[in-house]
């Protein structure tokens, strides 16, 4: 399939630079696997559910991963930590007029110089001189998307995390998980719904575009995942009461099924532990483990795109697409949700 497959026209204004009032307040679209659209709200997402479904959620949390400083030259240098690989190590995108030279230094302040190690096709290894965690709170800024055009604020940093957020280390939120709030997980719980969660530390790559026409050619970036013992028995466990295993978001989903394929089952059953994935999902995709998925609207071109219609129908996708904008809906990381079925194998 081509990258062309996956593009459409979105209107600027369509692009939510902020979040809604309210955690909780967007739309819906609910997408049956039959291709039927209904509209809705967030809000009423209990009734789409049902006792003995399961929710996994990513509780990854975002770290303050954009660092701005001065190479040895006096040079303006901005960091995009892509990953942290140790207590004082990372993997970063570095955007200068000449990249640095391993060897040299970033200056972020008057007493935190980041040694660069080596390059790493497009990132760059990094040293820091304290833990990486602790430098990002001090001297950090939270890491917006490309798309949202304002400089992050104090509400930002509350909004663009989740509020079951545990684990530091993503660049970008699971931004599904943002219309959840504590009072709908609570409700969710007393209507008989569980709920899980799987840790993968989103990374920049994310927001990185296809440059390959062919999309057989692309190459994800590696991001680590987490998958609890709780996890998995939760998983069997609904499988078991004929429960349905709703993945809210695609990190969350991408973690499902690439520990899927690790445990080289055919039954979609799954072993706890943490690995590494590159997992790459497009149509044509044999779904094993999730059976529903909640996720925002994605990029036109993007990995994302190419995913959710995987998992609902090229089609499907690009009819509720066309849809959402008819109607306004409002897109990307900020934007409203959809509650996607999984399309029935061919």
């Amino acid at each position: 399939m081509q990258v062309a497959d996956f593009d459409f026209d979105l209107p600027d204004e369509l692009i939510a630079q902020l979040p809604p009032a309210v955690r909780g307040g967007s739309r819906l679209l609910h997408v049956e696997a039959s291709g039927t659209l209904h509209d809705r709200w967030f809000s009423k997402l209990p009734t789409l559910l049902r006792p003995n479904d399961l929710l996994v959620m990513n509780d990854t949390r975002v770290i303050k991963a954009r660092l701005f400083g001065t190479k040895d030259s006096g040079g303006k240098v901005e960091l995009l930590v892509e990953r942290v690989t140790g207590e004082f190590d990372a993997l970063a995108f570095i955007r200068a007029s000449h990249a640095p030279k391993p060897g040299s230094s970033i200056h972020l302040s008057d007493n935190v110089a980041v040694e660069v190690l080596a390059r790493q096709d497009d990132l760059t290894q990094l040293r820091f001189p304290r833990p990486v965690l602790e430098v990002l709170q001090q001297l950090g800024q939270l890491p917006l998307p490309p798309y949202i055009a304002h400089t992050p604020t104090a509400d930002d940093e509350a909004r663009y995390q989740t509020v079951y957020a545990n684990e530091p280390g993503a660049v970008a939120a699971p931004t599904a998980g943002l219309h959840f709030d504590d009072a709908m997980l609570d409700a969710l719980r007393e209507q008989g719904i569980r709920t899980a969660q799987v840790t993968l530390h989103v990374g920049a790559g994310t927001f990185q575009p296809v440059r390959v026409d062919d999309i057989a050619e692309h190459r994800m970036h590696s991001e680590r995942y987490t998958i609890p013992q709780a996890t998995v028995d939760a998983i069997r466990e609904t499988r078991a009461r004929g429960g349905r295993v709703v993945a809210v978001g695609t990190t969350s989903l991408r973690a499902l099924e690439a520990a899927a394929l690790e445990a080289a089952t055919q039954s979609g059953d799954l072993r706890a532990g943490a690995s590494e994935t590159d997992i790459f999902i497009t149509p044509g995709y044999r779904f094993q483990v999730v059976d529903a998925l909640i996720t925002n609207f994605h990029l036109p071109k993007s990995t994302l795109l190419m995913l959710v219609s995987a998992f609902a129908g090229l089609d499907t996708i690009r009819a509720a697409y066309a849809h959402a904008i008819a109607e306004r809906y409002r897109f990307f990381s900020y934007g409203d949700a959809m509650f996607l079925e999984k399309r029935p194998p061919a």
